[in-house]
């Protein structure tokens, strides 16, 4: 309640006759979203505001949807960084549509998705590999460990809603016929266990990841092509993502594409100035933010300690998402 009535306060600020660059941007409440990337992303913006251009920013924790429900209901905070649209995709998009959130930006990472992917060792000694029909056929070159004869498939964990999609997609391939096991790893640390274990190894892997994360930056992991066009969001949502019993006759398809947008309220979206102007340019490569992932990973870093070493590192990127009198007022604070 504290921090609600603080940040209600700093919003009068746009009352108040203000000088400079604070005037023109006034106060800014963002969602520090309790992942990695995302904290990243929201305390570098935290630090560009403040020191770029004298906003008052400010972070309150977030969640997706608790973040967006807030937004969508009482228009506070102003700014979620990094929302994964497609699990709110259709409250979402009536919110855009009726003028309570904006997207400012529908690209602030490259790069990122879910899919199936494999090792570079993997991809670079077997360069026939290279979408997921060419894996399919080589069961051998990935063999699991109960039963030689057959290849590992690693999936998701049980209680993941990926792991539906990826029994479903197993279904849709014939896996099974083509001599294929799918594999549950048990766990989050299950799954990035057997990862690791196989590329410091130098063995192949198959399986499910996502990006951006942190052993994708550390490994290099690389996505393979699935060979076949995504199915259509008819068949996916209304099979492909559904339990067995619900999709008798899943078709294959490529992973469909995940969407992370930069969202803001109507309020900051009309009253932003250069804090909006910033934050439409704001885009992270995708092999810098796994990076970044991976360093903070190895360092126990938190958000904050991150987005300094980002900003320290990385001034050819961010420098262009901002002004040259900014850019020398935020390297000069670092």
């Amino acid at each position: 309640m504290k921090r609600i009535f603080l940040t209600i306060a700093a919003g009068t600020l746009w009352l108040v006759p203000l000088q400079g660059a604070l005037a023109a941007c006034g106060s800014v409440v963002i969602a520090n979203m309790n992942w990695a990337s995302a904290e990243l992303m929201a305390n570098v913006d935290k630090i560009v505001l403040e020191k770029g251009y004298g906003c008052e920013a400010s972070l309150v924790p977030g969640d997706t949807m608790p973040t967006f429900t807030s937004m969508n209901e009482k228009g506070a905070p102003d700014v979620a960084p990094e929302l994964w649209v497609n699990a709110v995709r259709n409250p979402l998009g009536k919110a855009m549509k009726e003028g309570r959130l904006h997207s400012l930006n529908d690209g602030p990472i490259t790069g990122l998705g879910e899919g199936w992917w494999i090792p570079p060792h993997t991809a670079k000694k077997h360069p026939g590999l290279k979408t997921v029909l060419d894996i399919l056929k080589r069961p051998d070159l990935f063999p699991y460990q109960e039963d030689k004869s057959k290849g590992a498939f690693v999936g998701c964990p049980a209680g993941w809603g990926c792991q539906l999609t990826n029994a479903n997609l197993f279904r849709a391939f014939e896996m099974e016929k083509k001599g294929w096991v799918l594999v549950d790893p048990g766990s989050a640390a299950g799954l990035d266990g057997s990862l690791a274990k196989a590329v410091e190894r130098g063995q192949n892997w198959f399986g499910y990841y996502w990006s951006p994360t942190a052993l994708v930056g550390k490994f290099g992991l690389v996505k393979v092509p699935f060979g076949v066009p995504f199915v259509g969001s008819e068949h996916w949502d209304g099979c492909i993502v559904k339990a067995e019993q619900d999709c008798a006759d899943p078709k294959p398809s490529a992973w469909t594409e995940s969407e992370v947008h930069t969202v803001v309220s109507d309020k900051f979206l009309k009253e932003g100035g250069v804090a909006a102007d910033y934050l439409r340019k704001r885009v992270f490569p995708g092999a810098i933010m796994n990076g970044m992932l991976a360093y903070m990973q190895a360092n126990q870093a938190s958000g904050e300690d991150a987005a300094v070493e980002f900003l320290r590192k990385h001034e050819s990127i961010w420098s262009k998402w901002v002004s040259a009198d900014a850019a020398a007022k935020v390297k000069a604070s670092l």
